[in-house]
């Protein structure tokens, strides 16, 4: 599949940015669709390559050359690792070591000490682009303080992907990873987001996604713009796009399966708090001010005015706290 096509062994050149002598590697002709394309492998240097979120053809012409040629591939999965090869009919010739969420930061220097003698180490996730929620940073980070070159494959992304068919604005985005487990801890990171402008971004499983719909509602309201997209590049791609109160109810009448990402819209004028963080004395006089204006009991009054001002970090308010406030405003009465 390969035809070797050496450009040079040894050292050439210095690195600029770390002083470094740089390593050359090897051009290897990879043949896609009857094409002979031209990659360089090279020496010496920590490769991030992107693997295929679901779609074996979009694997890149680097990958297969990289997992042909690399001499350590570090793998999130290796039983993976050697599933998608088979797909790929390449033959992953280098040494393969797992390098998962709870080794990475233990492996991370003995693979940069084969960098430094010269290898070429190549890492990947189970699919998409390392570091991305995905194993990769610990030896990345590791490289840039020892000096050592990194660079990236690039290829499929879940996140883009979503972003690029939900419709939604993607010129300003932020992506948030997973949500939280916990409703508790769901909801808070949800408040701490409720005023974000720009479009939001969120993985979720499919055994959590009818409780992180109905938080979303909840925190963010249902006339919010959003897309869920699942499974996407694959055969049974699915974008249901509407508001979160829509999406909210397709996902109760027709649950969706399969690896899913949530892109919401960014919030507009009046949808988040609209203001600093209130204290504690601001909260109680608030709540006092709004007792008397809808003529409820000042409990009640605190409630609702705690609810409505989340923190910064979407934490809210210790209710006794505030009511005690409310008493010594009014002199301990």
């Amino acid at each position: 599949m390969i035809d070797d096509g050496t450009r040079g062994a040894g050292l050439a050149g210095t690195d600029a940015a770390t002083g470094r002598e740089a390593r050359d590697g090897a051009d290897v002709d990879v043949e896609i669709g009857g094409a002979a394309l031209d990659v360089h492998v090279p020496r010496g240097t920590v490769v991030l390559a992107a693997t295929p979120i679901g779609n074996t053809a979009d694997a890149s012409a680097r990958l297969v050359a990289l997992l042909e040629r690399a001499d350590i591939v570090a793998a999130e999965d290796t039983r993976r690792l050697y599933a998608l090869a088979n797909r790929l009919g390449v033959h992953v010739a280098g040494r393969v070591v797992a390098n998962h969420d709870h080794n990475e930061r233990g492996k991370a220097d003995g693979l940069l000490d084969e960098v430094d003698a010269g290898a070429t180490v190549l890492v990947v996730s189970d699919a998409g682009m390392p570091t991305i929620n995905d194993p990769g940073l610990a030896i990345v980070r590791r490289a840039i303080e020892r000096g050592l070159p990194v660079t990236c494959a690039p290829g499929p992304s879940a996140v883009l992907d979503a972003l690029a068919l939900s419709g939604l604005p993607t010129d300003r985005f932020c992506y948030e990873g997973f949500l939280p487990r916990r409703h508790a801890e769901r909801v808070q990171h949800l408040r701490a987001l409720k005023g974000e402008r720009r479009t939001i971004v969120f993985y979720e499983t499919l055994h959590r996604i009818a409780d992180a719909m109905a938080d979303l509602e909840e925190v963010l309201g249902p006339e919010r713009p959003m897309a869920l997209c699942r499974e996407l590049t694959k055969d049974y791609e699915q974008i249901r796009r509407g508001t979160i109160g829509e999406i909210r109810q397709g996902v109760e009448d027709d649950p969706p399966r399969g690896e899913m990402v949530l892109v919401v819209g960014g919030a507009q004028d009046g949808d988040g708090d609209g203001g600093e963080t209130l204290d504690v004395e601001a909260l109680a006089a608030l709540a006092t001010r709004y007792a008397q204006e809808h003529d409820v009991r000042i409990k009640d009054a605190i409630a609702e005015v705690v609810a409505g001002h989340p923190g910064a970090d979407g934490a809210l308010a210790n209710k006794k706290q505030v009511y005690a406030a409310v008493l010594a405003a009014r002199g301990g009465r």
